[in-house]
């Protein structure tokens, strides 16, 4: 992990603690308890548990340095179990108390512990702990969306996102496909390099690729409905067994916040735009939209090599992209000494990666090395398809 100086950390560090608080500037103290299902979280949660990141993992190591209240250390834990026990995640919607006053009032004695000892505190830490706080902000916006979704008001929680979202398809390059040789690349980065990374995206290694074309940008609202039209979720051929069975199971006829011919967003129901990239799609829904269109899903190694030449459209900022590559360590990967070590490695299992970033993830959190990961049932993160496919050398 990168290291900088006290100095060039602390305006990023007020600037990220501020960013996260001001999410919740327009909500109602009854939203910041919402939890619509046991794999989101509260946004309160989120505002607590990012300030007992850095409390555990950092203020509490320096002598003299009072703690919160013990008990909150069991409540805000998410999954460090070297750390502790803690609350059941499925639960955390159910802790009106402590009060978000409590939370906030907590939030601003941790940022001004960090501001005062940030020459003491192990920078690459300091880092770790903001760069959690941004993925955090991320999950707190999705996490909202989910539990809004299930309010048959309707209501609009924040607007800003859905124009973000809006600007990152408005203007279009031209679809079509780049073919790429492949041959033997290197992916990943070197630990060495100097540049912040997640243990997961090191080491930086070779990979053989034969050639391959990949879409030059995600696949639209209009071609998904296409998709749908044709019987997509009707078709048992098109899909992965396990896929079948959830859309047997649950029902799914359309991606998460279609209704209709509208789709639910953070700014409430608006209407559903053809080009826009369909967004809020599950792995087994990508996969199977893939398969009926004569492709397939790239492997992270394509998509990691297409990416760098800059020709393709909507890499960033716009929706994360699943890759047909299965979430593993690469060969040679050592996750970190101690709790910090349980932060990616222990979930290489049962997942997905997906590239790129969405229009929920701060700006400057992105890199093209960065690998996000989810189960392929997933579907209330801002995910899309991106093709590829393979071709004659």
């Amino acid at each position: 992990m990168v290291t900088t100086s006290a100095a060039a950390v602390l305006p990023r560090l007020q600037e990220i603690r501020r960013a996260t608080e001001q999410l919740i500037a327009g909500l109602q103290p009854e939203d910041l308890c919402l939890q619509g299902m046991p794999d989101a979280s509260p946004a309160k949660w989120h505002l607590a548990h990012t300030t007992w990141f850095f409390e555990e993992f950092l203020l509490s190591q320096l002598e003299g340095y009072d703690c919160a209240d013990s008990r909150w250390r069991y409540l805000f834990n998410s999954y460090y179990e070297s750390v502790g026990e803690r609350h059941a995640r499925p639960e955390r919607g159910l802790l009106t108390r402590p009060s978000i006053a409590e939370v906030l009032a907590w939030r601003q004695r941790v940022t001004a512990a960090l501001m005062a000892e940030l020459d003491h505190l192990p920078a690459a830490l300091v880092e770790l702990g903001l760069q959690h706080e941004q993925q955090h902000q991320e999950l707190l916006l999705m996490d909202l969306l989910d539990g809004f979704s299930r309010n048959p008001l309707e209501p609009e929680a924040i607007a800003e996102p859905e124009a973000d979202y809006e600007a990152s398809w408005a203007n279009p390059k031209p679809g079509g496909w780049r073919n790429v040789e492949g041959g033997l690349v290197e992916i990943g980065l070197d630990p060495a390099s100097g540049h912040f990374h997640f243990d997961n995206e090191a080491p930086r290694h070779r990979v053989w690729l034969e050639p391959f074309a990949i879409s030059q940008r995600l696949v639209s609202n209009a071609e998904y409905a296409a998709f749908i039209a044709d019987g997509g979720y009707k078709r048992a051929d098109l899909w992965m067994s396990e896929g079948w069975a959830l859309v047997q199971d649950r029902g799914w006829q359309a991606p998460r916040y279609w209704r209709g011919e509208w789709e639910f967003s953070l700014a409430g129901r608006r209407p559903r735009h053809p080009d826009a990239p369909v967004r809020h799609i599950s792995w087994f829904e990508a996969d199977a939209y893939a398969r009926w269109a004569g492709a397939r899903l790239p492997e992270e190694a394509e998509w990691e090599l297409a990416a760098t030449s800059g020709q393709l459209a909507q890499v960033f900022g716009c929706l994360w992209q699943w890759t047909g590559s299965p979430y593993r360590p690469y060969p040679g990967f050592a996750p970190a000494a101690g709790a910090i070590g349980e932060y990616n490695g222990k979930f290489m299992s049962s997942q997905f990666v997906l590239r790129g970033s969405c229009f929920l993830t701060p700006a400057g959190h992105e890199r093209l090395s960065y690998r996000n990961f989810y189960p392929p049932h997933s579907r209330w993160m801002a995910s899309g398809i991106r093709l590829a496919k393979g071709v004659q050398p």
